[in-house]
């Protein structure tokens, strides 16, 4: 008889109300669902907990990775699959995932390609697709980074990759993404100036028309329809104010210290 592994999902959530629900509902069959809240004012809390997630609610932020090494850090099952709120697993990637868990020479962690849905259409050229994040790995074997923003697992063994994907719906409207792409640069910029990086007005130019280029060219974007188009656009915008943010904490140290 076949010894299936038992599964733990994790969760980091904030003001998540509009998705946490259906994305709990996508992982139904895990053994426990883990969720941390970085104290939410709706009802997310509420939700998760109906849901039947053990949710745990932190008085601080202390950025994506860490919170998520947390919400690992109470994980008891065999293997962990990590979620954002805005994602969901798909039928046959709940399939996929059972048979791995059955599986005695599996791989020590698995890459998961994420099909992302932008302004009413999935998005399958701009770089957006296949997007293969590692988000399901055996507990022990992976650990996140402490990035404040972009964190990634690390994995300490062999990565397969899943066939089947899952979806992500990252944006609640265009107006969501160009705040999103702000505070994302932001944060960008200060991590670049902690680390003691710098730039010029023309650098940033030059590295936001590079982003389009690459984005709606190189990357097909024009086959994404008038989507494909703004997100090209953004993401250069965003590659520009990244670095003009990074030239405007220069400046701005530069008076303090006068």
């Amino acid at each position: 008889m076949t010894t299936r592994a038992t599964l733990s999902v994790i969760l980091i959530a904030k003001n998540e109300e509009a998705h946490i629900v259906e994305c709990l509902k996508s992982v139904a069959f895990a053994d426990e669902i883990i969720v941390i809240d970085s104290g939410s004012t709706d009802d997310t809390v509420a939700l998760a907990r109906q849901s039947g997630a053990i949710v745990t609610v932190t008085p601080d932020w202390p950025g994506f990775g860490i919170q998520k090494n947390r919400a690992l850090a109470q994980a008891t099952c065999d293997w962990v699959l990590s979620l954002d709120c805005d994602e969901r697993i798909t039928p046959g990637l709940a399939t996929e995932i059972a048979a791995i868990l059955t599986l005695p020479g599996a791989s020590d962690a698995y890459a998961i390609p994420r099909l992302s849905e932008f302004c009413g259409r999935f998005i399958r050229h701009s770089g957006w697709w296949p997007d293969p994040v590692v988000r399901l790995f055996r507990r022990g074997a992976g650990r996140f980074t402490d990035a404040a923003v972009h964190e990634k697992v690390e994995v300490a063994g062999k990565v397969g990759q899943c066939r089947a994907h899952m979806l992500h719906f990252p944006y609640d409207g265009l107006s969501d993404w160009i705040d999103k792409m702000n505070r994302y640069s932001s944060a960008a910029a200060q991590i670049k100036y902690d680390a003691g990086r710098t730039s010029s007005a023309w650098g940033a130019l030059m590295r936001g028309c590079w982003t389009f280029f690459r984005a709606y060219v190189l990357r097909r974007g024009f086959l994404d329809g008038w989507q494909g188009v703004v997100l090209a656009a953004g993401s250069g915008a965003g590659s520009f104010f990244r670095y003009a943010k990074l030239i405007a904490l220069k400046e701005n140290r530069k008076r303090e210290d006068c």
